[in-house]
């Protein structure tokens, strides 16, 4: 039978221990397999792939030390990555092979890696095999996250840069942390169709003005408008409350009295959120976190949300007064729902000595200025 006569000559170069034999039949058995694979049956791949394993970790070992056996390795990776029998034993160890040179093709373009294969690997190769996978035609969700968890950055910009990737919510928002260090990253994310158009403004609120002039000069016509009116909401603060001029004397003059009281409670400031009382509820807040003015003020006014976290914390707010804080701050409407699941997910992992330090730190810092 064919296949036994494989296996047979197989066997007798690896006993033979010649690296010539063991390269000559590594390439035949290949050759072999490539020229009948489309005609092989479940049981024939699976021979082939029980043979070329064993000829792969001969030829493994011989690639430390022999350049001739990691280029047949390198090369019989790029003959099988676009073959969709292929063994898929042998694709995984092709894959996992320390060489970019031998992992990269299969890692790149072969079909019988499984998203599991993947994930895997995302976690525990390095950069470059990384890059490799990112650039497949096809990533599922769960791959992607597997590889931007990893943080590197080239990875992050080539797999935004794929349009064949998919994002999970927790994809997009670890792309949207690390975009705020990197101009690139930012405006390559800012022009994917599948960006939600809440997290779209989130990343335009708290990019430079360059970023942004470049982002709109790359939006593609479909994207452009979105992309505009998002710009201009984030440099004018158009649709924020605290973009008015603000009176705060006699909110706190009331708020000083509810405290004297005992009438200041949580229940109180949630009430004055709610109403979108802006300067109760700057001065409630203010109270409650014994801050003063000039440190919440400016936490309100920023385009970012997590600053605002601190003083919540430090007042130990339910997570529903919080929302009803940071909503607070829109004329109408609000916060997207990806943006109040990111805060509410730094706010349940803000520890109340971190708080209290940073609290602290601003008030020495308002102070210093009112000096």
């Amino acid at each position: 039978m064919l296949e036994q006569s494989i296996a047979d000559e197989v066997e007798a170069a690896i006993q033979a221990g010649s690296a010539e034999k063991h390269l000559e039949t590594f390439k035949r058995v290949t050759d072999l397999f490539l020229t009948t694979a489309h005609g092989c049956g479940d049981e024939q791949i699976e021979l082939f792939g029980h043979v070329l394993e064993r000829l792969i970790k001969t030829v493994e070992l011989r690639a430390l030390a022999d350049v001739s056996a990691k280029i047949a390795l390198a090369e019989i990776s790029s003959q099988l990555a676009s073959v969709k029998q292929a063994p898929p034993s042998v694709i995984r160890r092709l894959a996992g092979n320390d060489e970019i040179s031998v992992a990269g093709p299969v890692l790149t373009e072969s079909a019988r890696l499984s998203a599991e294969d993947l994930v895997e690997l995302a976690q525990n190769k390095g950069e470059a095999h990384l890059l490799a996978m990112s650039g497949r035609w096809w990533l599922a969700e769960i791959v992607t996250d597997a590889l931007l968890a990893r943080h590197y950055p080239s990875v992050s910009r080539k797999i935004v840069a794929n349009p064949g990737a998919k994002f999970s919510t927790n994809g997009f928002s670890a792309v949207l942390a690390q975009a705020e260090h990197d101009p690139e990253l930012a405006i390559e994310t800012g022009i994917r169709v599948d960006l939600p158009a809440d997290l779209r403004q989130q990343l335009l609120r708290d990019a430079t003005d360059a970023v942004r002039s470049r982002l709109l000069s790359r939006a593609p016509p479909h994207l452009f408008e979105e992309i505009r009116g998002a710009i201009a909401a984030a440099a004018n603060g158009a649709n924020r409350e605290m973009s008015r001029a603000r009176d705060f004397a006699s909110a706190k003059r009331y708020v000083t009295l509810l405290a004297k009281n005992g009438q200041l409670t949580e229940a109180a400031l949630m009430s004055f959120a709610k109403q979108r009382k802006y300067e109760e509820t700057v001065a409630a807040l203010a109270e409650l976190s014994r801050s003063g003015l000039d440190v919440i003020r400016p936490l309100m006014q920023s385009l970012r949300d997590d600053g605002l976290l601190i003083p919540c914390r430090v007042a130990n707010l339910h997570w529903e007064t919080v929302s009803a804080i940071l909503d607070s701050r829109f004329t109408s409407g609000n916060m997207g729902p990806h943006e109040l699941a990111q805060a509410k997910s730094q706010y349940a992992k803000l520890t109340l000595d971190n708080a209290q330090r940073m609290l602290r730190f601003w008030q020495v810092k308002a102070t210093d200025a009112r000096g």
